[in-house]
């Protein structure tokens, strides 16, 4: 199986814009050979996106750009791991999303971010529901970022028959940026996790180009790499046995 990681620039604020940077890195990675393609935490709006276009766009899913992204997907035949916030008509609260679409088209399952943080994630409710996705065959569990810096969202899955993680994230260097915690999960858990990372700026300083998009297992990286600018990193993975048949990301820069 071949898997891209959407290592993007999203433009703050931009919906737009970052939803055609997604449709070029989701074609590329398809042209690519990918099975699977995964794209980064919060790269429709960006992760400050609040100050500058606040929450009256996040809309029930699936909206109209949505529907658009999804028949598109079907065309390439590709699983999408999407981030995108979404709004729940029935109690009104917004979620920190991941989509998972199948090379049907069909929006198979979704992730809400279990540990919404504060401050630019205050827009955001935390969500409940922890259950892996059935992905070509394959079980497949999602932690958004923060659901991966203790093991209690990974045992859960791990739990529920999970058999490989998936994290799309927006975790930059610095003080508070990754401190192993990918690498720990694959100790506790036994299972592999695929880190979906991105790059660019954003205001007040948020640097993400020196963020890595990581393939772990049993406590060490197998495959890490870092952008200055927007680029698909695809890799070959054998799931009979768990491990990659890459020695090293194949670029596409977009």
């Amino acid at each position: 199986m071949r898997i891209a990681l959407l290592h993007i620039a999203p433009v703050t604020g931009d919906v737009e814009h970052n939803r055609r940077l997604v449709e070029r890195g989701v074609t590329a990675a398809a042209k690519a050979g990918a099975d699977w393609a995964v794209t980064p935490e919060l790269c429709i709006p960006g992760y400050l996106f609040l100050k500058t276009l606040g929450t009256g766009w996040i809309q029930p899913q699936p909206d109209g750009w949505m529907t658009y992204f999804c028949d598109l997907v079907k065309k390439l035949g590709v699983t999408v791991f999407l981030s995108h916030p979404e709004l729940d008509p029935a109690s009104g609260r917004m979620y920190n999303t991941v989509f998972v679409i199948s090379p049907d088209g069909e929006i198979v399952g979704r992730h809400r971010k279990i540990k919404a943080l504060g401050g630019a994630e205050a827009w955001s409710t935390a969500g409940w529901k922890i259950a892996p996705f059935d992905c070509d065959g394959v079980k497949a569990g999602v932690l958004i970022c923060a659901d991966a810096y203790k093991n209690d969202v990974a045992e859960v899955l791990v739990s529920k028959g999970a058999q490989v993680l998936i994290s799309p994230v927006s975790w930059g260097p610095g003080g508070c940026g990754p401190d192993g915690e990918w690498e720990a999960r694959t100790v506790q858990t036994g299972l592999p996790i695929m880190v979906c990372n991105r790059t660019g700026t954003e205001p007040d300083e948020l640097d993400y180009r020196g963020a890595e998009s990581v393939v772990a297992k049993d406590g060490r990286r197998l495959l890490e790499a870092t952008s200055d600018r927007s680029v698909v990193l695809s890799f070959d993975w054998d799931m009979e046995t768990m491990t990659p048949l890459s020695d090293d990301f194949q670029r596409t820069y977009l």
